[in-house]
């Protein structure tokens, strides 16, 4: 889950570059279309090779933990009462991070057909399939950080060029 949020600058960087390239209307998300219970079986399948759940297996008890947190911080009085609180709401809502996977697997049945669906997980069985598995998650990791270099050093050439615009203008910044 950290690398998943240490990622997410640079993930909200290349999703802001892809919509800067997609017409306005593109950017407006439709209503899913219906799925069928073949669609959603095999989006899970895919899903389940991807080993998707690792990325928000732990997503009660950190909303639990979080909300306490925020909590504490107006009712430092209440500490006690508030850890015991979360054990107890965190036991009361354990599982409900399947949730998660259930519409991610809707997502994916309303982006595919339910055949294209089967033929992916088709594919991840695949040598070539298991080593897309087996090694994307790197080859994100390794772009991730690239695109993080890549900002860093193109933001300093940006502020060059605001700066020299601006001596031009006879103020220095």
């Amino acid at each position: 889950m950290k690398m998943v949020f240490r990622m997410l600058p640079a993930a909200s960087l290349l999703l802001v570059l892809a919509l800067m390239g997609l017409p306005a209307g593109a950017q407006q998300p439709t209503a899913p279309k219906p799925a069928t219970p073949g669609a959603i079986a095999a989006a899970k399948e895919i899903l389940a090779l991807k080993h998707a759940s690792a990325m928000y297996a732990n997503a009660v008890p950190n909303i639990v933990q979080r909300t306490k947190d925020t909590l504490l911080q107006t009712n430092l009085n209440y500490q006690k009462d508030l850890d015991e609180v979360a054990v107890i709401v965190a036991k009361k809502l354990a599982g409900r991070e399947n949730e998660i996977g259930d519409g991610m697997a809707q997502i994916y049945a309303a982006e595919f057909t339910e055949q294209e669906l089967k033929d992916l997980v088709t594919f991840y069985k695949s040598p070539l399939g298991q080593k897309l598995l087996t090694n994307e998650p790197r080859a994100i990791q390794l772009s991730m950080n690239y695109m993080n270099q890549w900002a860093q050093h193109f933001a300093g050439i940006v502020n060059g060029e605001f700066r020299a615009e601006m001596r031009k203008r006879g103020k220095q910044i």
